[in-house]
């Protein structure tokens, strides 16, 4: 039996031990308030479109969230909040990794951040233009930006795991992330938070207090009536100061002793989001509905230090040597509407939707080297542009098949077109100035040379998607769904996925459930196409690396071949139980993924004379690109567990127990048809590694509710099992430890109308370890930001909430 197995029995254990040790004396008979049931009797909608149906009755796990419970900690940032409460959702906090620093990807049950569908309505949501190049968790996926959406904008969240290909289409391999926006005619909120970091930061070369990283989060929503229907406008403006967890400069001959030269933490951030979600009655049943939303962030982050010894620093500039900063304005765009009704004694829903992610890179307080003094030192270098367009039709439509429940057929179209831009910087950002001809001088601006004018690119592509599903009563006890899809895509061809799921009561209250699904992931855009200079980190060193598309002549001399789709095998089984107020769920899971898209090793230079030959034309010193061919298997048991407890003289506690385990092996890596020789080696083993250790093989959060009159609490542990930030050797690898990070929030309603909450979350500092003096010549790498809690430490926070 595995660790992770025994692990997971006990905490099933533990967690049936909620129920069975209880105290029931002094008990009430009434049920708790509405507010604080979010889990047993819920109707959700993500997984099935069956109408109706609740949590418990699905067949495979779906995890239900509300907005109340995402607002009751001290973060405002959606994603890490969801994080914080689903144990199989992580959301590291990479710093020095260009502009995931700032469009940070979430991984759900250890996979790629793209292998999970993330829908808002039930309708497929558009990437971010971002490709994540550098070394972070989820290297070489394109994913949804969660922090796009503000809390405040949604009723609740619904996080389907299990495969669902067949379902929803491409990307759903992990699982689903369903957006459910608030639906209101009448009433408000507001809320203003204010929080900052209060730290000992503790690195290998010394300690030092930090009180940084304030953050201001203003947001609020209003319902208004709209004929017979509803308007909800909800708003949300952010705004966060640095923080900063490097290690001591351990260069005093070069800057004064125990100097911070450099910048490992979150970025700075201004951003303002708005939404709106709107539906009206439009004839005898059918309702128009539509949503539309725009946020404007403004990010700004820093790469490695350029001390005053550097052969790229320009003493007439930076005299003490310099830090770039990499700004990041992200415009993110999506409007959606809609009708709905029944149609021929079928319910029928048409929609479209379009979404767009718009970033524009500057890079700041830096120059271009082969400049000399006439450097700038602020470069405009360029964009990257992600469009989605969604349009389709589904229906669904019960049939009575005598005196169990109606059987349920569902099919419908889907149409699909994507677009991806490169945009070009100004000249100065990626060109050879005047002294251009030494060769030592890097090109372009120092910490992120501009996309050239040779990297702009103007692609689109199209899919098209037919389904059917169907959901039948086999007895009063027994249920069996499926669900076929056929897709085709203009650049790759077609591909048809299957879904099969079963549910069995033996109880009204146990029931066992289990599903067989394969799923596919086509290749992005941004996968396919993305191409730039950019400056890498390997081993300590500023590598100068190009990055080119598989299908160009230089990667496939290297030993790229043209993209293909991903394609994986689901299997889930798992039970249900429920007693009064405790309700437990346990589902096992193994996810086998062929051909799984990776972004390559760096290939440098020094590798062989050919290698040299073929990047020498390009002014780089290593290439990497998109490959196809590492095959994976993921094993793992997630169980929640959920025990109400109301009380007469105590108040009402809701305790919550939820734990991931999670194994990834990498069985299969990419070969090369590469004519060089010697070959060179695509996939390595810090690649390797990051797979398999970069997210937690154990993740348990235990939390409590309480309330009672006009007080309440939350704490909350959460147990993360040790990360691995992986190199090329075992000894220089990076570990995390095995951390447990508390958080509690008290609140006080003044009036049915006024709320505050003071809270601290990691309330005893807790951080991961810190990266030892050997491992950083540098000085800035403090912590691993593979780090799943961050590394930011103790963190206060109070929050004024209105409702109206």
């Amino acid at each position: 039996m595995t660790r992770t197995l025994r692990t997971a029995l006990t905490v099933s254990a533990s967690a049936a031990a909620l129920f069975a040790l209880a105290p029931q004396a002094g008990a009430r008979t009434q049920s708790p308030p509405a507010s604080e049931v979010t889990a047993v009797d819920e109707i959700i909608v993500t997984g099935t479109r069956v109408q109706g149906r609740s949590r418990f009755e699905t067949l495979a796990p779906v995890d239900v969230v509300t907005t109340e419970t995402l607002q009751q900690r001290g973060t405002t940032e959606f994603a890490a909040a969801l994080a914080q409460t689903v144990p199989a959702l992580s959301f590291p906090r990479p710093s020095v990794t260009d502009g995931t620093d700032s469009i940070r990807p979430a991984t759900l049950r250890g996979l790629s951040p793209d292998q999970t569908l993330v829908l808002v309505n039930g309708v497929r949501r558009h990437a971010s233009a971002l490709v994540n190049v550098n070394g972070s968790v989820g290297r070489g996926s394109a994913a949804v930006d969660l922090n796009a959406i503000p809390s405040a904008a949604l009723d609740r969240v619904e996080v389907l795991r299990d495969g669902a290909s067949a379902q929803y289409g491409s990307d759903a391999i992990a699982g689903v992330v369903n957006l459910r926006l608030r639906e209101a005619a009448s009433g408000g909120g507001a809320s203003v938070t204010y929080g900052q970091y209060f730290t000992t930061v503790e690195t290998a070369r010394g300690e030092r207090d930090e009180e940084d990283g304030q953050t201001v989060t203003v947001s609020g929503w209003q319902g208004l009536p709209l004929g017979d229907g509803y308007l909800t406008i909800s708003a949300e403006y952010l705004q966060r100061d640095p923080t900063n967890r490097s290690d001591f400069d351990p260069n005093p001959s070069v800057v004064p002793p125990g100097s911070v030269t450099a910048r490992l933490g979150d970025p700075e951030v201004e951003q303002w989001t708005l939404f709106a979600n709107a539906g009206v009655p439009v004839r005898a049943g059918w309702e128009a509905y539509g949503w539309a939303g725009y946020q404007d962030r403004e990010s700004e982050s820093a790469a490695f230090p350029r001390r005053p010894d550097n052969v790229n620093s320009v003493p007439a500039i930076y005299p003490d040597g310099f830090l770039p900063k990499i700004a990041v304005n992200s415009e993110d765009t999506s409007i959606a509407g809609g009708v709905r009704g029944e149609l021929a004694g079928w319910n029928a829903d048409f929609r479209v939707a379009y979404g767009r992610n718009d970033l524009a890179f500057r890079t700041e307080d830096s120059l271009n080297s082969t400049y000399g003094a006439a450097s700038p030192t602020s470069f405009d270098s360029g964009g990257l542009i992600y469009g989605q367009l969604v349009y389709g039709a589904e229906f669904s439509r019960g049939f009575d098949v005598g005196r169990i429940d109606p059987l349920t057929l569902s099919w419908g179209l889907e149409g699909r077109r994507e677009t991806y831009e490169i945009i070009a910087g100004q000249p100065e950002s990626y060109n050879r100035g005047p002294l251009g001809g030494n060769t030592s001088l890097a090109s372009g601006a120092q910490g992120f040379p501009g996309f050239q004018p040779s990297n702009e690119v103007d692609v689109d592509r199209d899919a098209f998607a037919a389904f059917v599903e169907a959901d039948i009563p086999l007895t009063d006890r027994w249920r069996l769904a499926g669900a076929i899809r056929a897709e085709d895509y203009s650049d790759f061809g077609g591909v048809f996925t299957g879904k099969l799921s079963t549910r069995y009561e033996l109880t009204p209250d146990f029931a066992l459930r289990a599903t067989v699904s394969s799923g596919f992931r086509a290749p992005s855009l941004q996968q396919q196409y993305f191409t730039s200079t950019a400056s890498v980190i390997q081993d300590g060193n500023i590598v100068e690396t190009g990055t080119f598309p598989a299908s160009s002549p230089i990667a496939q001399a290297l030993g790229a071949r043209d993209l293909e789709p991903e394609k994986a095998l689901n299997l889930t089984a798992g039970l249900v139980w429920r007693a009064g107020n405790f309700d437990l769920s346990v589902d096992a899971y193994r996810i086998e993924i062929d051909n799984q898209i990776a972004l390559s090793e760096l290939i440098n230079r020094s590798f062989s004379p050919q290698v040299a030959a073929l990047l020498d034309p390009f002014g780089v010193q290593a290439a990497r690109f998109f490959l196809n061919g590492v095959d994976t298997v993921t094993e793992g048991v997630d169980v929640v567990a959920r025990y109400r407890l109301p009380t007469v003289a105590a108040g009402d506690f809701d305790f919550t127990l939820a734990a991931n385990f999670n194994d990834t092996e990498v069985n299969a890596l990419p070969d090369s048809s590469s004519v060089l020789d010697p070959v060179p080696v695509l996939f390595s083993r810090s690649r390797v590694e990051s797979i398999q250790q970069g997210t937690p093989d154990s993740k348990i959060v235990f939390s409590t509710n309480w309330s009672l009159n006009q007080w309440g609490a939350t704490a909350r542990a959460a147990y993360y099992s040790d990360v691995v930030q992986p190199s090329n050797t075992p000894a220089n690898d990076l570990h995390t430890g095995d951390n447990t990070i508390v958080d509690i929030e008290g609140r006080y309603r003044f009036t049915d109308r006024v709320a505050l909450a003071i809270g601290v979350d990691n309330v005893f500092d807790q951080y991961p370890d810190f990266v030892p003096a050997a491992l950083n010549s540098s000085g800035v790498l403090g912590f691993p930001f593979y780090s799943p809690f961050g590394f930011n430490g103790r963190y206060a926070y109070a929050r004024l909430s209105l409702n109206w």
